[in-house]
């Protein structure tokens, strides 16, 4: 039977990708997003892709979310928790209301779907916990400093979350992608991106798929005695 893994903000960009590359592996995947996108409604095909329509930014509902996943779909092998938002502007200017849902959706709601899909792991005494950071956790950058705030946290609650559940067999990891093609950075534009790939000693940004490769490398056995780790993946930008 296949190992069933839960992925957030699925419908497009890196979770679309790692979706997609989960099923070319043969995990079955259960995709979270608020819509279904073209782009992943192609991948329903595939009988191992589940999707359900749901908005992690309301926190109160995602403990009967998670037990409602366990119950219609058994126990996940793993959680990646892929989903944030990322609002482009000062901190002067940012609306509080902004902060708060930044904060809510790119902190809150990973330490919530963690902590409760982490008992049937535990149940299973194995599993897998990914959260997508950033490389602006520790580079920073102009105008994205309450994003930044979110994936530094995101990363020691990685670390220290390793530490809980490493006896039971579970790992828990970042993987750090750098500046990717995506909806998100799409204000990225001309000489800003231009400037962005000279700094890669590869002349290039990273893929979605470089990204969601590195996703399925912490999934495997392979990745067995890796946990409390960031994985980077900016084509070395970061060097």
């Amino acid at each position: 039977m296949s190992k069933l893994v839960i992925v957030t903000g699925a419908s497009r960009g890196l979770g679309l990708a790692i979706c997609r590359q989960l099923l070319q592996a043969n995990y079955s995947v259960l995709a979270l997003a608020r819509t279904l996108s073209d782009d992943l409604a192609q991948l329903q095909y595939n009988a191992d892709l589940h999707f359900m329509s749901v908005d992690l930014s309301e926190l109160d509902a995602i403990p009967v979310l998670c037990s409602a996943m366990v119950k219609q779909y058994g126990r996940p092998y793993a959680l990646i928790n892929n989903a944030a938002v990322g609002y482009d502007g000062v901190l002067a200017t940012m609306h509080n209301s902004e902060i708060s849902s930044l904060l809510n959706l790119n902190i809150q709601a990973p330490i919530l779907l963690s902590k409760y899909l982490q008992r049937p792991m535990l149940l299973n005494q194995s599993g897998r916990i990914i959260n997508i950071s950033s490389i602006i956790a520790r580079t920073g950058f102009n105008g994205l400093s309450v994003y930044a705030a979110s994936k530094a946290a995101l990363e020691g609650f990685t670390q220290s979350l390793a530490r809980e559940v490493g006896k039971a067999g579970i790992t828990v990891n970042c993987v750090a992608p750098g500046y990717m093609q995506t909806e998100m950075t799409s204000s990225l534009q001309g000489d800003k991106l231009e400037s962005i790939k000279r700094r890669s000693p590869l002349g290039r940004l990273a893929t979605p798929d470089d990204a969601a490769a590195a996703v399925l490398y912490l999934l495997s056995e392979q990745a067995s005695a890796v946990t409390g780790t960031v994985l980077t993946v900016d084509a070395g930008s970061t060097a």
